[in-house]
């Protein structure tokens, strides 16, 4: 039975510090028995995390964080699938298609840091250190490397966080049809971490076909969970737990999304059943 569960977790296929075998090396070392790999935009660490789980017989669950808007503000989607099977081809052409928009968007966030705040940076070698998935994590991160006395709080509130001059939208998939998309592919779609959402009404989007809301997340503070777990029971949905761990340094906790560590906060094996239950229950 598995007693302890973190359902958000990124490598380095998206913007993690870890590879898709260190992260789950490193979660059974932090005593999950149970986790799920959620990239953004991308599932092609999933292969490597499925075997590096089998060899030291810890459950790794295939999943995917979807970026999307909602009334032109961001919401982000998790998806997690049964087996790697129900991942189409069809799906995987549309990911890549967001890859390449993802770098776009790096770019013309790059040359708006220029030319708003004289901010230089090398766009090529963030591309290199993003393993091509790039996103504003990995050009904050430049930006502190390149010598700038900026830490990432600093960065996203003034620079290239939501509607800052050199922030560019993500590409325009809604949250409704972003929903409609994974659960097309048979996944548990649940909202990601509520409490970073804003200017979003909780319940207008509780009202969309979500089997779950992610009511345990690292940033919540106790009465954030109570008030999320209360909004699943109204709206019977499930509940899932993630650190959202991306293994940024210990430094660099000053970063309000990317400083959590695996396990901070988790699933419990309650919980943890009703999930597989309903995941299993899927074609």
């Amino acid at each position: 039975m598995y007693k302890r569960g973190d359902f958000h977790l990124h490598t380095t296929a998206s913007d993690g510090r870890l590879s898709p075998s260190e992260l789950v090396k490193m979660a059974g070392r932090r005593g999950m028995d149970i986790i799920a790999i959620t990239d953004h935009d991308t599932v092609s660490g999933m292969d490597e995390a499925l075997d590096a789980g089998r060899k030291i017989k810890l459950k790794v669950i295939p999943g995917i964080e979807l970026s999307t808007l909602c009334y032109g503000k961001s919401v982000h989607i998790l998806g997690y699938f049964k087996a790697i099977s129900n991942i189409s081809p069809e799906f995987k052409n549309f990911l890549q298609e967001m890859s390449e928009y993802r770098k776009k968007r790096a770019k013309k966030i790059v040359d708006n840091l220029y030319k708003f705040f004289n901010i230089k940076l090398d766009y090529q070698s963030i591309l290199e250190n993003a393993h091509n998935i790039v996103t504003r994590p990995h050009i904050a991160q430049a930006i502190i490397d390149s010598g700038y006395n900026y830490n990432f709080k600093d960065i996203f509130t003034n620079f290239i966080g939501d509607s800052c001059p050199a922030y560019v939208p993500t590409k325009k998939l809604s949250t409704e049809d972003g929903v409609k998309l994974l659960k097309s592919l048979n996944s548990v779609v649940v909202l990601a971490h509520p409490v970073l959402i804003k200017d979003v009404n909780m319940e207008t989007l509780l009202k969309l076909p979500f089997d779950g809301i992610e009511a345990i997340y690292s940033m919540n503070a106790p009465k954030d969970t109570e008030k999320f777990i209360k909004y699943a029971e109204k709206y019977n949905k499930i509940i899932t737990a993630g650190s959202d761990f991306h293994g940024l340094p210990r430094k660099d906790r000053d970063d309000p999304e990317h400083s959590h560590s695996i396990g901070e906060v988790y699933l419990e094996e309650k919980d943890i059943e009703i999930f597989l239950n309903k995941l299993n229950t899927l074609n």
